[in-house]
């Protein structure tokens, strides 16, 4: 069992923002809206922030569905050195998430650790979803879960899950039972239709125009921005393709690139392959099967920009394999 005690302690006074990371999916949503309505039954008051843009068809509806309230950081002016702020879905300094000028009291994330960050409260842990340690803080400690709460937590696990077919571990399952119980199923049913928006189509065309092809592992450029979400769900896509065992898909944006990597392969860790690939132009990290990141990288035509992130992931495969 989780101990609360010294979150609630340490988050009891003060100003409390919760933030997920820029361009929130639905599990950083619904992590942060269960913390949220966690946090108040205890009497504490919290803000739900975020940066980028929660622009997905998936977020939205959520929003919508739940009751969910989510404030932009470009709307927050009073911000103060004294606030206290909790990540969920994302760790400080890593590269989705902004740093604030708040403090940062603590972190409940599902993603292996790029860079040590000292927090009064720190709970990250290996599994599917992070809504799964959301929710097991509700049924260990014995908290009613509101219907609108639980519908939001399970549908975080689905999404990020991608329906149970990767990265599930046992407390996803389990916690997801108990949520099954308490959720509206009905409206989730419906929320799976049209989570496509005719807007992504253009995206996922753009990469399809360049998916090269190399071994086992499959390539593909965005030449525009796109949200995260949607990156990670062209990676998924190019994935599937039966050719394809290692999949990097990367997206233009102003100041860089945006990665998502995939691996169905024991023997690639896509964590570790994106943080050496990486490393000295930007950063990245993950989970075995799945990873992202961000990079600055030379200035030259599409052909340039594919020849450099080829030859930085396989050396970055090369790197993986030899110290394995």
């Amino acid at each position: 069992m989780k101990d609360l005690k010294k979150l609630i302690e340490i988050a009891s006074d003060g100003r409390i923002f919760i933030q997920t990371h820029n361009y929130p999916d639905p599990d950083a949503i619904a992590s942060a809206f269960g913390l949220q309505k966690l946090l108040e039954h205890y009497g504490i008051k919290s803000t739900i922030c975020y940066d980028g843009t929660a622009e997905k068809l998936s977020a939205l509806t959520m929003l919508s569905n739940f009751g969910i309230e989510m404030v932009a950081i470009s709307d927050i002016t009073d911000m103060c050195e004294t606030d206290k702020i909790i990540t969920v879905d994302a760790q400080k300094y890593n590269s989705n998430l902004t740093d604030l000028i708040g403090e940062e009291i603590a972190c409940i994330d599902h993603h292996p650790t790029i860079f040590d960050c000292e927090y009064g409260y720190r709970d990250v842990r290996i599994v599917g979803a992070c809504a799964s340690l959301i929710t097991e803080y509700f049924i260990d400690n014995h908290i009613p879960l509101e219907r609108s709460v639980a519908s939001a937590l399970l549908y975080g696990i689905k999404m990020d899950t991608a329906d149970f077919s990767r990265g599930v571990t046992h407390l996803d399952v389990q916690m997801y039972g108990k949520l099954f119980l308490h959720a509206d199923n009905d409206l989730l049913d419906r929320m799976k239709i049209n989570t496509l928006e005719f807007a992504d189509l253009k995206a996922y065309g753009s990469a399809i125009e360049s998916i090269s092809v190399f071994e086992n592992v499959g390539y593909a450029f965005i030449p525009f921005e796109c949200p995260d979400a949607l990156i990670a769900m062209i990676s998924d896509f190019i994935l599937a393709l039966d050719v394809i065992e290692f999949s990097v898909v990367y997206a233009k944006r102003n100041d860089g690139y945006k990665f998502s990597v995939r691996s169905e392969l024991p023997e690639y860790h896509a964590g570790k392959i994106i943080q050496y690939a990486l490393q000295d132009i930007g950063s990245g990290g993950g989970h075995a099967r799945m990873a992202g990141g961000f990079a600055k990288l030379p200035s030259g035509d599409d052909a340039y920009l594919s020849h450099e992130v080829h030859n930085l992931f396989e050396a970055a495969i090369q790197r993986y394999v030899n110290e394995g």
